[in-house]
């Protein structure tokens, strides 16, 4: 409802310009594009993978280890005692818990951090997009919900610019 709210008071606006004002000037930025392609975007990634890739092995080698238990119960089951079985069982069953545990908290943690990271992205495009608007006198630069912009008036490739020359390794 909102969206469509919006999409009239953009296209009246549009429509009551362009019958009285020629100069007016219009551009779209493909953000989604932006989000992919700009260097912070980039670095935001492999910033992340080192941050999380000890606790990433941490977690692969513990599932090796319960896969290898695994193993040993089934292959060794028949010649253990009982109570050795039992123990490895619940051993086995401890692990698991754990692990499993241990990987939903990387996958909560990771996933703030990504949050967080994709905010700021965010925040960093959205004031090139300004920049970039109050630079070239743009009257309206429109983002999501375009169904269709001409090549004229993306000015994707300027912001994507903006942000490279802002970019500090």
């Amino acid at each position: 409802m909102f969206r469509k709210v919006m999409l009239l008071a953009v296209s009246g606006v549009l429509f009551s310009l362009s019958a009285g004002a020629a100069d007016f000037k219009v551009g779209f930025v493909n953000v989604a594009r932006l989000l992919e392609k700009a260097p912070q975007a980039e670095k935001a990634k492999k910033d992340l993978e080192r941050e999380f890739a000890p606790r990433d092995k941490k977690l692969l080698a513990e599932q090796k280890d319960i896969k290898q238990m695994e193993e040993r119960l089934t292959r060794d089951a028949a010649i253990m005692s009982d109570s050795e079985r039992q123990r490895l069982d619940k051993d086995l069953i401890s692990r698991k818990r754990d692990a499993k545990r241990l990987q939903d908290e990387f996958r909560e943690d990771f996933n703030l951090r990504r949050n967080e990271e994709l905010t700021k992205l965010q925040k960093e495009i959205f004031e090139a997009i300004q920049t970039l608007a109050k630079d070239e006198n743009y009257d309206l630069l429109l983002t999501d919900g375009v169904v269709y912009a001409s090549d004229t008036i993306d000015v994707t490739g300027k912001v994507e610019r903006k942000l490279e020359s802002s970019f500090k390794r």
